[in-house]
């Protein structure tokens, strides 16, 4: 599986300091422990101490090597009050009930991102989507580069009948219900920059998705994906972006010759961004179930700083791989942050 080594490769590179907020959990442990031992990330476990120490011997897990950071009795439990007080009270959030926030793990680990006590974290082995992707936007916020949080799944096609290899971006496919042309427009701009942390050593290429290439048919849904590709264009005239586009011409070389006279991506498109929420969740468990590609995700992209869903079908590998995807999105984020902090005034 050289596309998804070459991103653990990565993270053990330089690992990050990733929060696990579910580790009384046995496949999160499992993976904890995994990551912590390869040196893929810095993991600290946050939640009840005595819940996580019983969960461990339970399940045979050594915490040496990982950090434990209980929320209730943390030295830090004040500053984070205060500092989630400040980031709410004009939602209505007043000073006891931030103390008492800070005592749930997910919020205390979202805390520990945004104000830069971890590089990333990952939740949703036990915690519903909903309030993962909610605590995340509330708490970290969305990167000022764009306005909206959407989602990717990172497709790895490794099988030996696998005619295309590596990794692809399908996105989006588990947040955003029918986006808007300008949020379409995001959401392959995010998805573009997901590709460039993640496909290590590929250019982006984006497909933009529809029932027609290059406008061989006319609708309201063609003319979405149509505007939402000019939007990119204008915003990333670097970016090398084809749209409206069907699947095959996407990813067929020959195809894109035939349909497409002045194709950017020519048939080899590595994002793949779907016109709404029906197509892209259709299409990624259609390659993952009859094409046997490996998903990982979903994945978040948007936010100010890396945070991560899981599925709550999850196993321990999907959870040790997700962990290595945030490790290199945080490193991704700190090469931004330095780059920006370089640029003169």
């Amino acid at each position: 599986m050289k596309a998804l080594n070459r991103i653990i490769e990565s993270a053990r590179q330089s690992p990050m300091r990733i929060a696990l907020c579910e580790a009384d959990d046995a496949r999160v442990l499992e993976a904890a422990r995994r990551a912590a031992r390869e040196g893929i990330a810095r993991i600290v476990l946050v939640g009840d101490a005595a819940s996580i120490h019983a969960a461990a011997a339970r399940d045979g897990v050594d915490l040496a090597g990982m950090e434990l950071i209980d929320p209730a009795t943390s030295a830090s439990r004040d500053a984070y009050a205060s500092a989630l007080h400040a980031l709410r009270a004009k939602k209505g959030m007043t000073a006891d009930a931030a103390r008492e926030a800070v005592r749930d793990p997910l919020t205390y680990a979202n805390l520990m991102v945004r104000l830069g006590d971890a590089d990333g974290s990952v939740a949703g082995a036990v915690h519903a989507t909903a309030d993962v992707v909610r605590t995340a936007i509330q708490i970290i916020g969305i990167d000022p580069s764009f306005k909206l949080v959407s989602s990717f799944f990172l497709m790895m096609l490794c099988e030996p009948f696998h005619t295309m290899k590596g990794g692809l971006i399908f996105s989006d496919c588990a947040l955003v219900v029918d986006p808007d042309e300008q949020q379409l427009a995001e959401i392959a701009m995010a998805a573009a920059d997901s590709a460039q942390s993640l496909l290590i050593d590929e250019t982006p290429r984006v497909a933009m998705l529809s029932f027609s290439t290059s406008g061989s048919a006319h609708h309201a849904a063609v003319d979405k994906v149509v505007h939402a590709t000019q939007i990119v264009q204008a915003q990333r005239p670097a970016l090398l972006i084809d749209g409206d586009v069907q699947l095959d011409a996407a990813i067929v070389a020959e195809i894109a010759d035939r349909k497409i006279p002045h194709s950017h991506v020519h048939g080899h498109a590595n994002v793949l961004v779907f016109p709404n929420l029906d197509a892209g969740n259709i299409g990624y468990k259609l390659a993952e179930r009859i094409g046997r590609a490996k998903a990982i995700g979903p994945l978040l992209q948007g936010l100010a700083k890396p945070a991560n869903d899981l599925s709550r079908g999850c196993s321990a590998d999907d959870i040790y791989h997700v962990i290595a995807v945030t490790t290199v999105q945080a490193q991704a984020a700190a090469r931004r942050a330095g780059a920006s902090s370089a640029t003169p005034a």
